[in-house]
């Protein structure tokens, strides 16, 4: 890794701290993380960024890290997010910015694509492809999806269940978590025996996968960074996320199937459970998503994209910066 000072700064938005770091100077791109990360999963895109001329900023979205974790659920309802988004790209600085994001923060820069196009001149989802609001609430999607067995997202939903799980060994979890949905392994897919799903009276921890050695990708030094930080701060904050599927159903209806008007980039991997189930979804980029540059499936790749193949996916956000710029 490069030599590129990284910087951290906390900024008071939209009424809470969000805390991020960033190096380089230039046109914004400002990096969105998902569950359960943190700034830290875009370290290579930040000194890439910054070595080609970029100023890259990685978030601790709300409820993670340094960054504040408000108490009710619905503080992290979608336009939450956005709203944290559009003000800090104002406190720093800037008037526009483009926005990436992975996991769940692949959704937050959809949307915040979706809502705010005057101030996100440009979007790239990893993991997570553009779906428009649909016609039923996603909570009746997971259930269908569950079968027998409880989807992972609704397993999440009640307060206090996961969280039981995880506090018992936050480093332990994380890592299984981590390599259980890395492209090491089988597909997270529901049915297959895959962390995707939980048996009744089980915990997802059941179906986890464990390294030996670690990955490439994800050393002990790296995975104390992440344990560090939850073991401090818990998951509850990330875990509201997902206890807002059905809010945002509604607080978005008003918007449901429009499309993203400002360019935009997929990248997921072939091994990916989210970009394997969200295919129909990509199948309607050409409707969803009509300024779409790229859409890009990296061979073998898991979950943690960004990471798992990080010279691969700077190589392909570097162009389609390139592009904005012409």
């Amino acid at each position: 890794m490069s030599n590129v000072d990284l910087r951290h700064r906390i900024e008071h938005v939209n009424g809470v701290r969000i805390h991020c770091v960033e190096a380089g100077a230039g046109p914004l791109v400002l990096l969105v993380h998902g569950f359960p990360e943190s700034w830290y999963s875009y370290r290579h895109q930040l000194h890439a960024l910054a070595e080609a001329g970029y100023r890259g900023v990685a978030i601790d979205v709300r409820g993670y890290g340094r960054s504040s974790a408000p108490t009710p659920i619905e503080a992290y309802r979608m336009l939450c997010h956005v709203g944290d988004n559009v003000e800090l790209v104002s406190a720093l600085g800037e008037q526009q910015a483009v926005i990436v994001g992975h996991d769940w923060g692949a959704p937050i820069a959809w949307n915040s694509a979706l809502l705010r196009p005057d101030v996100f001149r440009a979007v790239v989802g990893i993991s997570v492809p553009y779906a428009p609001t649909g016609a039923i609430p996603p909570s009746q999607v997971f259930r269908m999806m569950g079968g027998a067995e409880d989807f992972y997202i609704e397993y999440f939903q009640q307060p206090g269940r996961a969280e039981a799980e995880i506090e018992a060994n936050v480093r332990e979890w994380l890592l299984g978590f981590y390599y259980s949905a890395s492209g090491n392994v089988p597909p997270m897919l529901p049915g297959n025996g895959s962390m995707a799903t939980i048996a009744p009276g089980a915990k997802m921890k059941d179906r986890f996968h464990y390294p030996d050695p670690m990955p490439s990708w994800l050393t002990e030094q790296d995975l104390d960074v992440y344990a560090a930080e939850f073991e401090r701060t818990g998951l509850s904050g990330g875990l509201n996320r997902y206890r807002n599927v059905d809010r945002d159903w509604e607080d978005l209806g008003v918007f449901r199937g429009r499309p993203i008007d400002v360019p935009s980039m997929f990248i997921g991997g072939e091994k990916d459970g989210p970009t394997l189930w969200g295919a129909p979804s990509i199948a309607k980029f050409s409707v969803t998503l009509p300024k779409l540059y790229r859409s890009i499936i990296l061979p073998g790749c898991g979950h943690w994209v960004q990471q798992e193949r990080a010279d691969e996916v700077n190589a392909a956000l570097l162009e389609f910066l390139a592009t904005l710029a012409s």
